[in-house]
């Protein structure tokens, strides 16, 4: 057996200018161009993202020493700015810090977050409304981002919850770091764990090694947690190789019983070449952190079970409402006619907002959704929802066809339980909500369904009240910076003005079924 013990690298450290502090002033605006390049008052850079500026929760500052930026500081969207600070000079004060987000007119009234790394995991308080936390290492603080970006809206909309879960980390987290290495150690590859030295075999028993180690000091655990579990790949592990560690940590979590929320980023170390791999642990309590969703299991199906899954199901039959075909079907119809209808209009807009597909992605799933429901018979909506969402995910491609799908799904079976349209459309809507960090604000189709959704639920709510609001939603995309998607790379002047083609789309589906 052999494994790659260092990483490959075609460039020289100076060719690539790895510790210029200021390149990512260029770079970090070109991929994510709803960030802006800023000094702070004593002349540090400072990277600020507009696409957060008007969050309600506290914002989070994160301080990067050599312009030696890990994966998680690059994507990590809940980060409202980074400053960059060069090795050996003096730390960013506070104060600048304040001032820097205040003259680019962000309300700093929620709080500040400010996460810089330093010897050891502590928090300080200053004052009401500044916390500044240090993390011992790089893997610390990329654990830390993660836990304040997933946090739960109740802990990061009060700085006194945040405060506490940042004191819990601090006091509770837990690491482990393995290295390869070239010395065979049992006749196999040698892995550095922390706890000393071991041939590798098999990633599950690297792991579990691990695992075993941190988890030891967290055995008694009072009320209900989540774990947080972090790991970083050193040096560059390949995606297999990092797909692989994520399944070992979740078998084992799951094996042990133990609720977990897993995260994962990338770092560099240019002192040392050898690849490897570090995990922290920090045991939250589930009030500020839930738990990871868990996947639905498939399970293959025979022949026969195919055919009797054609049939209506027990969904339909048990099913709280009742479903009339003609009126389902001339609902369905005035929809799928109007986006087949509005697919140039939505290509023009993708083609200067997207990748030009949205148009034509639409358009063959309204034309599949037309020719599947001919020979069916709508009185089971719940069972034909489900059918159709097996030909939809062949036929509809792009992230929006995914979406679709994820929601029709959830509504399949939503339909079959809930006792009103809104009531399934809500349930669905908080499925979908799992699989995409999208939310209103972020310039989606997100931007027309939460509205329409959420007037349908609301205690007078009206279809036409709440088409009004998909409306509405579409034109605030116009003025909004796009941070997820295509779009995200665009520069902003490029998008003003143009409606996000998904959230268009979705607004001409739904008044066209409405209108029926």
């Amino acid at each position: 057996m052999a494994i790659v013990v260092e990483q490959t690298i075609p460039f020289p450290a100076s060719s690539l200018d790895l510790h210029n502090a200021h390149r990512w002033t260029k770079l970090l605006p070109l991929i994510r161009p709803s960030v802006k390049a800023r000094k702070t008052t004593q002349g540090r850079d400072v990277l600020i993202d507009g696409a957060v500026a008007k969050s309600k929760f506290a914002h989070i500052v994160a301080v990067g020493k050599s312009g030696n930026f890990s994966s998680k500081l690059l994507e990590e969207r809940s980060v409202t700015a980074i400053v960059v600070e060069s090795a050996g000079g003096p730390g960013v004060t506070l104060e600048s810090i304040e001032d820097a987000l205040q003259s680019e007119g962000i309300q700093t009234k929620q709080g500040i977050v400010v996460v810089r790394q330093g010897k050891k995991n502590s928090i300080e308080r200053h004052g009401t409304d500044v916390v500044e936390v240090q993390a011992e290492n790089e893997l610390s603080l990329d654990h830390i981002l993660h836990v304040l970006g997933s946090a739960s809206d109740s802990c990061r909309a009060s700085l006194d919850n945040t405060t506490e879960l940042l004191q819990l980390f601090a006091k509770s987290a837990s690491t482990a770091h393995s290295t390869f290495h070239v010395e065979k150690a049992e006749g196999n590859p040698a892995v550095l764990h922390t706890d000393g030295a071991a041939g590798f075999e098999k990633a599950r028993h690297a792991v579990e090694r691990d695992l075993k180690y941190i988890l030891k000091t967290h055995e008694a655990q009072a009320g209900e947690v989540t774990y947080s579990v972090h790991y970083s790949d050193t040096n560059g592990l390949s995606r297999l190789e990092n797909y692989i560690i994520a399944g070992e940590v979740a078998s084992y979590m799951e094996a042990q019983n133990l609720q977990y929320r897993l995260s994962h980023s990338t770092l560099l170390n240019h002192r040392d070449a050898a690849r490897g791999f570090s995990i922290s642990i920090c045991p939250l309590p589930s009030r500020h952190l839930a738990a990871q969703p868990k996947p639905h299991v498939h399970t293959s199906t025979s022949p026969q079970q195919d055919s009797q899954a054609s049939q209506p199901s027990s969904s339909s039959s048990s099913s709280k409402m009742t479903f009339n075909d003609d009126q389902v079907r001339r609902s369905i119809h005035a929809g799928c006619e109007a986006v087949i209808a509005a697919e140039p209009t939505i290509t023009e807009y993708d083609t200067i907002a997207g990748d030009g597909d949205c148009g034509y992605t639409l358009r063959d799933g309204a034309r599949k959704v037309l020719s599947f429901i001919q020979d069916k018979d709508l009185g089971h909506l719940p069972s034909i929802l489900g059918e159709l969402v097996q030909e939809l995910e062949v036929d509809m491609g792009g992230t929006s066809g995914a979406l679709y799908c994820i929601f029709l799904t959830s509504l399949s079976a939503a339909l079959g339980s809930e006792g009103t349209m809104a009531g399934a459309l809500s349930v669905a809507l908080g499925q979908l909500m799992v699989f995409t960090r999208a939310r209103v604000g972020d310039r989606t189709m997100m931007d027309v369904l939460i509205p329409f959704i959420e007037t349908l639920g609301s205690g007078n709510g009206k279809v036409g009240d709440a088409v009004e609001q998909a409306k509405m939603g579409v034109e605030r995309t116009k003025g909004m910076v796009a941070s997820l998607g295509r779009s995200a790379y665009l520069d902003e002047k490029a998008t003003k003005g143009v409606p996000d083609p998904g959230a268009y789309g979705l607004c001409v589906l739904l008044e066209g079924m409405c209108k029926n």
